[in-house]
């Protein structure tokens, strides 16, 4: 037998029953030998509910308890059915059906619709987004495609909750629920869809599980088929459960109890999906004698993760929060989480791409590193930030931000409208660059005010908000820029996002990151707006909200950072809040009650300014001392060599300089150092700017250093780039042809 039989990825099957119970801690054995009547497992993140259950069913396979093709395991997403059915294998269950509910549904349909209805089963429609089109021209509407995708997502949450077209707006607005267009149009569209459906004889994926429902209500001698194939059932992520999904769930089990539920109420965050946690607080209630276990023992984070976990979950109200559970890491101290204020929105990118890269640095691989934030539209800065320092990194959950269909409209039409310049009547009352863009945006969706609510339009008009503000920002680092300009500026930047992505620090949505984990989390963006999210009005949606902070912390194992910013762009008011779910757990702050984050225990490490004077991070203030932002070091204003006068652009801070003040370049020495950039360029496959920015050459060809001292002191030159391109650069400024140097190291970071 080879080595590699003996490693995770084959691990050998246990020779008994009771071998499949090795390894497992008391509650976790609890959960695979109760194989008798209802159980219900409250498992906590990081707890191990995936191999208590999977060693659940093995034992009871292997102890001749069950019978493998009695048993359906269901789950919500096909990566984690499949993650189960592998652990059954090694477990030596094959056999076990582990599917979505979907999955079973439609094989459930496909067997019986002959017997049931006669015929071949309607065609499964793939994408309903047109036939809702096609509904919605009937019904005398247009809608752009953003608007399509959110009364489709609204048509899926109408049919999961068993919301009829006729009833969906008193429906909608006893659920207090933000629906994209007036609900009455939405219910229009609905039932026209419905009749478009019933024309073309096709079905949708929700008509899966309402078809199947249907067939094993009305059918007593299909549904008792059904019941005789599968006696045992587990259900996975049983939060999330729709009220669909529950009533598939009781027809499938008839009068029987074989059931075993596992979930957590402290991780139910898609409710806008239909998910109700109500079912598994009410598991109890519905089945008395039911086994309960809750698996506390976390194994994936350290007891400072887990202690900001449970202070977070501390705070809730609401019914959740009354079966909270309070997590026990079983994992060796580790790094106190650090929090992290920085002045403006670009800065903590940069921080947080700097922090990356130090742990990169230090052995931690960049695939075990993760950036998550709250909305899509906020990927792009730091998209940019890692860009610039050089470290990989790949999107989950969402296209890159330069390949969103919104961004590259907007990108045809501000080309456009640069060719044409003054021939283009768009701009006629356009007085700088910033209102060119807005005015050309105009025509794609983009509005000075938010749309209400969430969705695809609420992330459209933030994908095109990002591109306003980057205007803004281009124009107070080059002032008199044209449109062109910028345009030329958003396609050296598209083109930095065509790296590899393999083995990159993963950018990543709060939802997206379910079910995920990694050794370092960095939290971001963690403002009152955005955490909690400004359309998050009712205290259902506010705890929805600590709940998908919760459940971002969770993500991390080890290292974990959480930062905010006072400011959306450099020089901006610094009038903005870090979110109220961290009140009373970071340094400084005071929570519900007075209650200090020194009272409440260990509460992380206090990082200020974001570590530009200094990544250190210093340590929070004892017993409690004055907000956090009252405690930011005051800087040194950055002043102009030439004139004095205070700078606060960070192009002219990293040119030390205003840019209408005269320069002493050395032009010649500029001219070779950008030779040199653009072959770097082309030996490693990056964008030019990722070598060194324009302004960067610039400073350095004003200050001709001629030591890596003075090198590393020009704004731009971190210590990464010093140890890259320190020597050709200091040969190209003594006189030489930057090779002085020698080539960098085979595989160096």
């Amino acid at each position: 037998m080879t080595s590699a039989t003996h490693s995770t990825l084959f691990p050998r099957v246990p020779d008994t029953a009771d071998a499949v119970l090795d390894g497992l801690d008391p509650e976790q054995r609890e959960v695979a030998t109760a194989l008798r009547g209802p159980v219900c497992v409250l498992a906590g993140a990081g707890t191990g509910k995936t191999r208590a259950i999977t060693h659940r069913i093995a034992y009871g396979v292997r102890a001749g308890i069950l019978q493998p093709a009695s048993v359906l395991a269901v789950t919500f997403t096909n990566r984690a059915a499949g993650e189960m059915r592998g652990r059954l294998r090694q477990l030596g269950a094959g056999g076990v059906q582990a599917r979505t509910f979907h999955s079973a549904a439609l094989r459930q349909l496909q067997y019986f619709w002959p017997k049931a209805v006669g015929g071949e089963l309607p065609r499964l429609l793939e994408r309903k987004v047109q036939l809702v089109a096609e509904a919605a021209a009937r019904s005398g509407l247009r809608l752009d495609r953003n608007e399509l995708r959110d009364v489709t997502s609204e048509i899926e949450w109408a049919k999961v909750t068993q919301t009829v077209p006729a009833d969906y707006p008193a429906v909608v607005a006893k659920a207090q629920r933000d629906a994209p267009r007036d609900p009455a149009e939405i219910a229009k569209v609905y039932e026209t869809y419905e009749e478009l459906k019933r024309e073309r004889t096709v079905i949708d994926f929700e008509d899966v599980l309402l078809l199947t429902v249907g067939i094993l209500q009305d059918r007593h001698d299909i549904a008792a088929h059904v019941r005789r194939q599968y006696q045992h059932f587990v259900v996975d992520e049983y939060q999330d459960v729709s009220p669909l999904q529950q009533r598939l769930l009781d027809l499938w089990l008839g009068d029987r109890d074989s059931l075993c539920v596992v979930g957590d109420a402290g991780q139910t965050i898609y409710s806008f999906t239909g998910a109700t946690p109500d079912h598994l607080l009410n598991f109890r209630t519905r089945h008395p004698g039911a086994t309960v276990v809750k698996l506390v023992r976390d194994y994936r984070s350290t007891p400072q993760v887990v202690h900001l976990a449970n202070g977070l979950l501390a705070q809730a109200t609401g019914r959740a929060a009354e079966h909270r559970l309070d997590l026990v890491s079983q994992r060796e101290r580790g790094p106190e989480p650090a929090y992290v204020e920085y002045a403006d929105e670009p800065d903590e990118a940069e921080g947080t791409a700097r922090r990356i890269r130090d742990l990169i640095a230090a052995g931690v691989p960049a695939g075990e590193i993760a950036v998550l934030y709250r909305v899509n539209a906020q990927s792009e800065v730091y998209e940019q930030a890692l860009a610039d320092a050089g470290v990989p990194y790949q999107l989950r959950g969402a296209e890159r931000f330069f390949e969103r269909a919104e961004v590259r409209e907007a990108g045809v039409a501000l080309r456009g409208a640069a060719r044409a310049g003054g021939n283009d009547s768009l701009l006629d009352h356009a007085d700088d660059l910033p209102a060119e863009v807005r005015a050309v945006l105009s025509t794609k969706g983009w509005r000075s005010e938010p749309p209400a609510g969430s969705g695809a339009v609420r992330d459209r008009w933030e994908s095109l908000a990002a591109l306003v503000r980057l205007a803004e920002d281009f124009e107070r680092a080059h002032p008199g820029a044209t449109l062109s300009d910028l345009v030329a500026e958003l396609d050296e930047r598209a083109a930095a996002q065509h790296a590899p992505t393999v083995q990159g620090v993963t950018l990543a949505s709060l939802h997206s990151a379910k079910g995920l984990e990694w050794d370092a989390v960095f939290l971001v963006g963690l403002t009152e707006g955005m955490m909690p999210i400004t359309y998050a009005k009712t205290p259902e949606q506010i705890e929805e909200e600590r709940r998908l902070l919760y459940v971002g912390v969770t993500r991390a194992r080890f290292h974990l950072t959480l930062s905010w910013s006072l400011s959306r762009s450099p020089g901006g008011r610094p009038g903005r809040r870090p979110t109220r779910f961290l009140n009373g757990l970071r340094p400084g702050s005071t929570g519900p009650g007075g209650r200090s984050a020194a009272a409440a225990g260990p509460g992380g490490i206090w990082t200020g300014d974001g570590g530009r004077n200094g990544e250190g991070g210093a340590a929070g203030p004892e017993g409690g001392g004055r907000p956090a932002a009252a405690r930011r070091k005051p800087r040194t204003p950055a002043r102009c060599r030439v004139c004095g006068k205070t700078l606060t652009d960070a192009g002219e801070m990293k040119l030390m300089r205003c840019d209408d003040c005269p320069s002493d370049m050395d032009e010649a020495l500029y001219e070779r150092l950008h030779d040199w950039r653009a072959a770097r360029a082309r030996e490693t496959g990056q964008p030019a700017y990722c070598v060194f920015t324009d302004r960067t050459l610039m400073a350095i060809a004003e200050a001709v250093p001629g030591s890596e001292r003075e090198l590393a002191g020009i704004p731009g030159v971190g210590a990464r780039k010093l140890g890259r391109f320190g020597a050709a650069v200091l040969d190209i400024c003594a006189g030489g042809d930057g090779h002085e140097g020698g080539a960098e190291a085979p595989g160096k970071m």
